[in-house]
């Protein structure tokens, strides 16, 4: 018997980031994996898809990644697929307000002492630098501490930097999020300096990106994956997971067998008495646009330097957060839109069109094919009572093992949560 096979298999079920970082990494070390998913493609929120409207291939939500993301660099290295994504020579980022017109690139510094704060070429236009040492209180939030309580809202420096920033990072109104969450990502990458800040935007799409090598990356070492298996029921002998029942076909598991459960939070609360998960959620909107061609770049080198080299922006004023550009298709994401996801796909698409059009100075009365998905319980909403329910990697039985961008990572919930959350589910399985 070979030593892989003394391990038993490993069941990794859900092949979202976390669920595919942690069947990659055990398929690595030689262990024979099988990974279920539920839909009939993996990725999870992170797959791309070809849309027959727009004709082409789409991601299913825009993800914004950084150079401080090391864990979802790791993985990429290990598929040999580091090339996927593209970076910046230098961290800029655009913005636009499009109720004033005005544009500024926000340019973080390089080493870990903030000079750009200094600077008013790259801070944002009419602050001081009082506004942005009072990020400092974070630093000493307590477990408990809204960002509300540490930081003003009335502050000229809230409305465009703390909340566009605060909200995409945690997904949740800017006053109810985590202070101590929001300092965790702000110590992992604007206190690193401006080359932990470079922004990472997948060349082709998220699938193509962080999905497909991941699946051949299995296929050619041997795993089993199986689509269209949705986990209906998990039976339970003593400290062990003894069963998993899929719909129309039941797994025993081997006394050396082990589970990952790397589902969404309300999916696993449902699979395992007792676990306590975070319940409450916030929608993502987010919208693609098919242009009849590629449009003019509104940043030019000698108005907000740095601007030019980055195929996104932030934007204020408008109902989009974000607005990302890949040739003449146009994305665009709208966090912590529990209220805009209420509405009709229509009327979203009309308000992100009006912001595209504003934004890149295009015809208002131009009708592009546009696609909305909207995900309606996308994250966790990253508040403090929500962080205290986040699990551990380790579950009540002693063979079950969770991962998930929900868990407690100690980062909100991103690719690179999810990622983290997949390596430590596997670490975890081969340590004693």
């Amino acid at each position: 018997m070979t030593d892989a096979a003394a391990a038993g298999r490993v069941h990794v079920v859900g092949a979202g980031l976390a669920g595919l970082s942690a069947a990659v990494r055990l398929a690595a070390q030689g262990r024979a994996v099988t990974l279920y998913e539920a839909a009939a493609q993996a990725g999870g929120r992170c797959r791309s898809f070809h849309d027959a409207r727009l004709d082409c291939l789409i991601d299913n939500g825009n993800h914004l990644m950084m150079t401080a993301n090391t864990a979802v660099l790791d993985y990429l290295d290990l598929l040999q697929a580091g090339d996927a994504l593209t970076q910046p020579a230098q961290a800029a980022f655009p913005f636009l307000d499009l109720e004033s017109g005005q544009r500024w690139t926000l340019k973080p510094s390089a080493g870990r002492i903030p000079w750009w704060i200094l600077k008013p070429k790259q801070r944002v236009p009419g602050t001081r630098l009082a506004s942005y040492l009072k990020g400092l209180r974070l630093a000493i939030a307590g477990a408990d501490t809204r960002i509300g309580d540490c930081l003003d809202t009335r502050d000229p420096l809230w409305r465009p930097f703390w909340e566009p920033l605060i909200v995409a990072v945690l997904n949740t109104p800017a006053e109810e999020g985590s202070a101590r969450l929001l300092w965790q990502m702000l110590q992992l990458t604007f206190a690193r300096g401006e080359a932990a800040c470079r922004p990472l935007v997948a060349r082709e799409g998220l699938g193509p990106a962080l999905v497909d090598p991941a699946l051949a990356f299995l296929a050619d070492r041997g795993a089993e994956i199986r689509f269209n298996q949705r986990l209906r029921q998990i039976d339970f002998s003593g400290e062990r997971a003894a069963r998993l029942d899929f719909a129309g076909q039941a797994v025993p598991l081997g006394s050396a067998d082990q589970v990952i459960l790397a589902l969404p939070p309300q999916a696993a609360e449902g699979l395992l008495p007792g676990l306590d998960v975070p319940r409450e959620s916030h929608a993502i909107v987010n919208a693609h646009i098919r242009l009849p061609q590629a449009p003019h770049w509104p940043f030019e080198a000698g108005q907000a330097e740095g601007a030019q080299d980055v195929p996104f922006m932030g934007l204020l004023g408008g109902t989009a957060d974000w607005l990302f550009l890949r040739g003449s298709i146009v994305s665009l994401t709208v966090s912590a839109a529990t209220a805009l996801a209420q509405r009709p796909n229509d009327e979203i698409a009309a308000a992100l069109w009006s912001d595209t059009a504003r934004a890149l100075n295009l015809d208002p009365a131009l009708n592009p094919p546009i696609r909305v998905i909207n995900e309606k319980r996308a994250t966790f909403a990253q508040t403090p009572a929500a962080l205290r329910r986040r699990p551990p990697t380790r579950s009540a039985w002693r063979n079950l093992f969770l991962a998930g961008d929900w868990t407690a990572t100690g980062l909100p919930a991103t690719i690179e949560s999810a990622v983290r959350s997949g390596d430590a589910a596997a670490k975890a399985l081969t340590l004693p």
